[in-house]
C-alpha cells in the first residue's frame, strides 16, 4: 500500500489565497523599504558551515540544519572516531554546508566578500526563506521567511530612529494598530552584569533574561542559578524585574542603577537619544516601549536591541526584531564596520492579520471574469476578446472545455470569479458579449469597448 505523502514537520504548502495574502504583506514591506532608501540583494539558501557556526550562541548553533556532503561522506570518518559516536566530532567530517539560520550573518559575509563593490553606508533589504531545527508550534516553523533591512558603515543612532519608523510605517499600512516596539541596549545589559558582579557570565545572563516572558521571573532566576550566578547577584538584579513608568522614568531609573558603569551609561545615553527623537517625530499607530529585560539571545548584538510585539489580546510571540551589531563583519576579517538591522516575521504577521481579519477583500489574485466555452467557433471568438483584454491589463480566462453550462458556472462560483461572459451564436451575430454578475445574477449585453471599460 502506498504511503500517503506529507510535508516535513514545521513546513507548509500555500494555496492561491494564502500566497496572494503573503504577497500583499511582502509588497507592503518592499515598498516601505524602498521608500526609506534600501536596496534589494539575495544570498544562497545554504552557506559553508563555518560561516554560520559560532555566530548565534550555543542554542542557535543547535538549531542549524546541516547538509550531508555528497557521495560517500562516511569515508572521511576513521573507525576510531566513528566508534566514539560523538556527533559534534563526526559532523564536521560529513557536513561542510548548512541551511541559513537567518539573513544577517549571510549579509555580513556578503558585505565582506563584496566590500570593494559596495558604496558605504550600504542600505540593503532581503526577503528570503530561512531554516531552523526548532520544535514546531503555533507561529514557529522550521522553514519561514524573514524580511530584513540593514545599514552597514554608519554608527549614527539616527539609523535606530529610522528603523523604529520603518516598523511603524509597515504596520500602519497593514492596518495592524497597537503594535509595541520594545527597545533596550546590550551595553545596558553588560552594565547591569558588571554592577551585580556577573560580567563573566554575560551570555548566560542575557540568554536567561531573554526568556522572561516565557518562563517568568522565578524561571529566569532558576536558570541563572544553574549557570552559576550567585544569590547576591540575583538580589542586586531584583529592581530589574519591577521597572515601571514612562520611558523617561525608566531612563532615569537606569541612570541611578548604572552610574558606576561607564559602558552601561553609554547604553542609557543611546537609548535616551532614540526615545526622545521618536517622541519628537511621533509614530502613526505603534508605541515605543523601553523594556530593560529585553535581551534577544544572539551573541552578535552590541548596542540597541529591538523586538516587536503584536497588539494586546493576540496570542503571538514577537513579530519582528533586530539590533546593532558593531562587531559582526569583524568575524569575517572586516574590522570597524558597524551595522544595524531589523527583521519582520512574515509568517507570524500573517497569522496575526488573519486573527484580526485585516486582509482586504481585494488582495485575492483572481480573474476578473470567466468566458464560458460553447464550442470551438465560440471559443475562438472569446479568445480574440480575451487577448485584447489581457493587453489592457484585465485578468480574464476561458473555461478550457465545452462542458455543461452548470459545470462552468460552478467553476466560476468556486473560484470566486465575480463575472462570467457568455458569447454564443446570438452574441457573435451582434458582435457583443453577455456579462453576468455571479452574485446578483444580473445580465447585460455589452460591445467589446463597453466590456473592456467595465472590467477595467
Amino acid at each position: 500500500m502506498l504511503k500517503k505523502p506529507s510535508t516535513p514537520k514545521g513546513t507548509r504548502d500555500f494555496g492561491p489565497e494564502e500566497v496572494s495574502r503573503r504577497n500583499y504583506i511582502f509588497n507592503t514591506i518592499k515598498k516601505t523599504f524602498s521608500l526609506y532608501g534600501f536596496q534589494p540583494i539575495e544570498t544562497p539558501s545554504f552557506e559553508n558551515s563555518d560561516t554560520l557556526m559560532g555566530k548565534y550562541g550555543e542554542e542557535g548553533d543547535r538549531l542549524i540544519f546541516k547538509i550531508l556532503n555528497s557521495g560517500d561522506y562516511l569515508s572521511k570518518v576513521d573507525d576510531a572516531l566513528y566508534s566514539e559516536k560523538d556527533s559534534n566530532k563526526v559532523t564536521p567530517k560529513i557536513s561542510e554546508k548548512a541551511l541559513r539560520y537567518d539573513l544577517t550573518v549571510p549579509f555580513a559575509r556578503y558585505v565582506v566578500q563584496h566590500q570593494n563593490e559596495i558604496t558605504f553606508p550600504f542600505k540593503r533589504y532581503q526577503i528570503q526563506p530561512v531554516w531552523r531545527a526548532d520544535r514546531p508550534q503555533k507561529g514557529r516553523f522550521r522553514e519561514f521567511y524573514q524580511c530584513d533591512a540593514d545599514v552597514v558603515g554608519s554608527k549614527s543612532p539616527w539609523q535606530e530612529v529610522e528603523f523604529v519608523q520603518v516598523y511603524d510605517a509597515v504596520f500602519s499600512k497593514l492596518g495592524l494598530k497597537g503594535v509595541s516596539i520594545k527597545i533596550n541596549n546590550r551595553k545596558i545589559l553588560s552594565g547591569i552584569a558588571e554592577t551585580i558582579g556577573a560580567e563573566d557570565k554575560l551570555i548566560d545572563f542575557t540568554v536567561a533574561l531573554d526568556k522572561l516572558d516565557k518562563i517568568g521571573e522565578e524561571g529566569v532566576k532558576k536558570e541563572m542559578r544553574e549557570k552559576g550566578i550567585s544569590e547576591e547577584a540575583l538580589q542586586k538584579l531584583q529592581p530589574l524585574f519591577s521597572f515601571r513608568g514612562s520611558n523617561e522614568e525608566k531612563i532615569n531609573s537606569l541612570k541611578g542603577m548604572l552610574n558606576a558603569s561607564s559602558l552601561g551609561m553609554k547604553g542609557v545615553e543611546e537609548l535616551e537619544f532614540i526615545s526622545e527623537n521618536i517622541k519628537t517625530l511621533g509614530l502613526q499607530t505603534s508605541a515605543l516601549q523601553i523594556d530593560v529585560t529585553l535581551a534577544r539571545g544572539l551573541n552578535y548584538y552590541t548596542g540597541a536591541i529591538i523586538e516587536v510585539s503584536a497588539p494586546e489580546g493576540v496570542n503571538m510571540g514577537s513579530i519582528g526584531g533586530g539590533g546593532r551589531y558593531d562587531d559582526l563583519t569583524g568575524i569575517f576579517g572586516l574590522k570597524n564596520m558597524s551595522g544595524m538591522g531589523i527583521s519582520f516575521g512574515l509568517d507570524r504577521i500573517y497569522l496575526v492579520m488573519e486573527d484580526l481579519n485585516l486582509f482586504p477583500e481585494t488582495v485575492s489574485e483572481n480573474s476578473d471574469a470567466l468566458f464560458i466555452n460553447f464550442g470551438e467557433r465560440e471559443a475562438l471568438y472569446a479568445m480574440k476578446a480575451i487577448t485584447n483584454l489581457r493587453k489592457s491589463g484585465v485578468k480574464v480566462e476561458l473555461y478550457p472545455d465545452a462542458a455543461k453550462m452548470g459545470k462552468q458556472m460552478g467553476y466560476a462560483d468556486k473560484r470566486n470569479i465575480p463575472f462570467t461572459i457568455l458569447a454564443g451564436d446570438k452574441e457573435m451575430e451582434a458582435e457583443s458579449f453577455t456579462l453576468k454578475n455571479m452574485k446578483s445574477g444580473e445580465q447585460r449585453a455589452l460591445n467589446f469597448s463597453e466590456l473592456e471599460q467595465f472590467l477595467k
